[in-house]
């Protein structure tokens, strides 16, 4: 928090793992979020960490005001006057009576919401998630009908993972001038060499981890280790290797490290990458992809390299980019 990076994005359905899976849980992460800030030094010549949330939307959840009620339930738990950034958290999706013909969705509901939150000052900006270019679109011109700009959109995007909609929703957020918070930039790992035979001077001492001392889920290892090595089949011989070679060549002429050469690339493409941490030496590292850019050709290496792939990273285990647990069944989307 004393190095001018601190951004913490949390929602409030988020509690420990085993709750979040169950639905039960809500609030936790902010309670904990506000505490933790609380406690913490910060000199008077650092940037205070910016503080973003989500609002869930759920079958009972049908009204503007929903969305109100629910920013200030949150605003309070984070112990904050106005919250830095108030994102709905994914697309109207969730259906559990889609199979009696219930569906109709209430995304149009919850952006007046959000316009609400914004003139009220509970909020200082305002974003979304896993929105695609169409939907993203819409949003962005509803709100901008009440006078409230359309700050961020959070999506899965790395270098392996720009297909399936998230290139052409990073390129339409650009054009719209939404900025795009940029989640898996690592591909959970992958980019940086955490799976793979990377070099160890390419990568911090936290990052040359082996997989038996993952915190993973054994599925979500077995996952990332098909695609780190390939399995023969979907995934050719070797994973993701060529790429990481591609990538090691230029951290190593240029003085960075693997996964600062990741990050770089998508701050190249017009989005911030939503950089998990957990040690300081993570942070630390993490900055450093701050401060220079890739060249145009070093882009197109990388991006010629990882479609070459074949790959299209989308999660793994139950972690996935395009689907999520819901109770009562899995709710898949795209990004159109």
């Amino acid at each position: 928090m004393q190095s001018n990076g601190g951004f913490f994005d949390t929602g409030e359905r988020y509690g420990s793992h085993i709750k979040t899976a169950m639905g039960m849980g809500w609030g936790e992460t902010e309670t904990m979020i506000s505490k933790m800030l609380k406690d913490a030094f910060i000199t008077d010549d650092a940037l205070r960490p910016v503080v973003a949330t989500k609002f869930t939307p759920s079958p009972w959840r049908t009204t503007a005001k929903s969305v109100v009620e629910a920013c200030e339930a949150s605003r309070e738990r984070l112990g904050v006057d106005s919250i830095d950034l108030y994102q709905i958290h994914m697309p109207d999706i969730v259906k559990p009576l889609r199979f009696l013909g219930k569906d109709e969705t209430y995304d149009e509901q919850y952006w007046e919401g959000l316009a609400e939150c914004y003139h009220r000052g509970l909020v200082k900006n305002v974003g979304v998630s896993i929105y695609g270019p169409t939907l993203v679109t819409k949003c962005h011109d509803a709100l901008a009908k009440r006078g409230v700009p359309l700050a961020s959109n959070q999506i899965a995007y790395s270098l392996i993972g720009r297909h399936n909609g998230a290139q052409q929703t990073v390129d339409r957020c650009n054009e719209l001038g939404v900025k795009v918070l940029a989640y898996y930039p690592f591909a959970m790992g992958l980019l940086t060499g955490k799976y793979s035979s990377l070099s160890p001077e390419m990568a911090t001492e936290d990052v040359v981890t082996s997989l038996s001392s993952s915190r993973r889920s054994k599925l979500e290892l077995k996952d990332l280790q098909r695609y780190a090595n390939g399995d023969g089949k979907e995934i050719q011989a070797g994973g993701i290797s060529p790429l990481l070679r591609a990538m090691e060549a230029i951290a190593s002429a240029r003085g960075k490290t693997v996964a600062q050469v990741a990050l770089n690339y998508i701050i190249c493409k017009g989005a911030l990458p939503i950089a998990g941490s957990r040690t300081a030496d993570q942070v630390t590292d993490n900055l450093g992809a701050l401060g220079w850019r890739l060249s145009e050709d070093e882009v197109t290496l990388l991006e010629h390299t990882a479609d070459g792939l074949g790959i299209n990273f989308d999660g793994a285990g139950f972690k996935k980019t395009s689907e999520k647990f819901v109770g009562y069944g899995m709710e898949r989307w795209t990004l159109n």
